[in-house]
């Protein structure tokens, strides 16, 4: 359609969401009513919205055949696939295609998608503001309506934290709900694929299609048999335990330090993980408008929670340096015009080809899995991992599905300290971003659901909160979202049209 073609290329060139694009799937894209099918249940005509005909963005570190898989990295710029993701596979399968591949941070690492190598994008609700990240790019294309539906992945929240800041519903499903096989891995035990859509339905139905084991991905399960089924739809009243936002920020500031620099760190820290004025408003709207709907809120705590940042840090970094050390410039990638031996080779390729973040990453990896060191630090924080986990399944329940005293039925609490944050001088500092991913890395270390979803519009920015269930809940989840959207529609930047029912 011509008019959707006009519509993708105006935003596209404002909000840069792509690093690659198949012109000729836009141009068969769009047709008004794809997305739809209606059956007859109960002798009444139902609608059930699916993915046939409908075109999906993904994310630079998902393989699709013949397309490209840069991961934002230089050293990858002209890589192109040799075959495609299984959740990719399972999609194209159902009558969806490709319609091209997104922006991100570099190997999945920041909170911006300003650590692309490649390329900047912008947030559909104000183009000097940040998209998020790192499945920023995902982000913007479903809010600016290019796409219904996009596949991210998140490490310790890059798929919610970009969805918070355009206002999009985004997934982070159980780990291993999903397969992971065509997935650049940067942390292989936290990261997963998920989805960002546009509406709840959507999201349920692309998850419901993309879940499952996977022969190619041994990290990959089926769900337990008592688990939640996302097909299953219930508007039963839950039980949402609320984490306080403030008494994280309290709880990091009361930890003992280590020496001046030590304690400064620890006020940054505590400091990053305060609430804007809009974001802790937000929050309390959520409240409200989740009691009202029918819901009990309860205040809960999480004691091992302020320490989630150093464990998931030290944990993704460690993996991190570990799996891109095949990164060399020998087998694949951009390589040096000239070097002397092998190795000179090998170093030329990763300076000229790796960023600053990624550099960083794998030097601090390096160093936490350093002979003496793995104790203090590496296994420490492995330590940490299991007492989240176990904090969380005090609340939630286990992934057995065994047992009783399940006090909640999901916990409510913020996606990010702030709305999406502008380019300028007043932007967050890299230590400052890394320690507001409190709220969304301890999902990834305890290997929980969590969706994100905006809230309210503040000042003009949406902002989103997240609720996290009981591993292999995502239905659960789906479920209170799906009556919160029913009641408070979803918001969408100016100038965003709709192309699909």
């Amino acid at each position: 359609m011509r008019e959707y073609t006009e519509y993708f290329k105006k935003w596209e060139e404002k909000i840069g969401a792509f690093i690659e694009i198949d012109e000729k799937a836009i141009e068969n894209s769009g047709f008004k009513g794809a997305g739809k099918a209606t059956s007859e249940m109960a002798g009444e005509k139902s609608e059930k919205k699916h993915v046939a005909g409908l075109p999906f963005a993904v994310k630079d570190n998902i393989a699709v055949k013949g397309r490209s898989i840069s991961c934002g990295s230089k050293l990858l710029e002209n890589v192109k696939s040799p075959y495609t993701a299984t959740a990719v596979k399972k999609l194209e399968a159902q009558g969806a295609w490709v319609i091209g591949k997104t922006n991100l941070d570099e190997f999945g690492m920041g909170s911006s998608t300003d650590n692309s190598a490649l390329k900047k994008t912008n947030n559909p609700w104000d183009a000097n503001r940040v998209a998020g990240g790192s499945s920023g790019g995902s982000a913007a294309a479903v809010a600016a309506g290019l796409v219904p539906f996009a596949l991210g992945t998140d490490t310790g929240g890059s798929i919610r934290q970009p969805a918070a800041f355009c206002g999009v519903v985004g997934l982070k499903p159980t780990y291993g709900a999903v397969s992971r096989f065509g997935l650049v891995a940067y942390a292989s035990s936290l990261e997963t694929a998920g989805v960002l859509a546009d509406s709840v339905e959507r999201c349920r139905v692309v998850f419901s299609i993309i879940r499952g084991k996977d022969e190619n991905d041994q990290t990959s399960v089926e769900a337990p048999a008592k688990a939640p089924k996302p097909e299953e739809r219930s508007g039963a009243p839950r039980i949402i335990g609320v984490l306080p936002a403030e008494s994280v920020a309290k709880a990091i500031a009361a930890v003992a330090g280590g020496g001046a620099d030590s304690e400064q760190a620890l006020f940054i820290a505590a400091q990053a993980a305060t609430l804007e004025e809009e974001v802790r408003k937000s929050f309390e709207t959520a409240k409200k408008n989740l009691a009202a709907l029918g819901h009990t809120l309860v205040d809960v705590e999480i004691p091992s929670l302020k320490y989630g940042v150093p464990a998931y840090y030290a944990i993704a970094a460690a993996e991190a340096s570990a799996n891109l050390a095949r990164f060399d410039g020998i087998r694949y990638g951009k390589r040096p015009d000239w070097a002397e031996n092998p190795d000179d080779l090998i170093d030329k390729a990763r300076e000229a080809g790796f960023g600053s973040e990624v550099k960083l990453r794998i030097l601090l990896g390096a160093f936490v899995l350093r002979s003496g060191f793995q104790d203090r630090y590496y296994l420490r924080a492995q330590r940490i991992r299991a007492g989240i986990r176990r904090n969380f399944e005090a609340l939630l329940g286990g992934a057995d599905y065994a047992g009783d005293g399940v006090r909640c039925d999901a916990v409510l609490l913020p996606v990010f300290p702030t709305r999406a944050f502008d380019r300028g001088p007043s932007t967050l500092s890299p230590f400052a971003q890394k320690a507001a991913d409190l709220y969304t890395c301890c999902a990834n270390l305890a290997g929980l659901p969590a969706l994100s979803f905006p809230a309210s519009v503040e000042n003009g920015l949406p902002v989103g909160v997240q609720l996290l269930g009981r591993a292999f809940a995502e239905s659960t989840l789906l479920d209170i979202v799906d009556g919160y959207e029913k009641a408070h529609p979803f918001p969408h930047p100016s100038g965003y049209e709709p192309f699909w029912d």
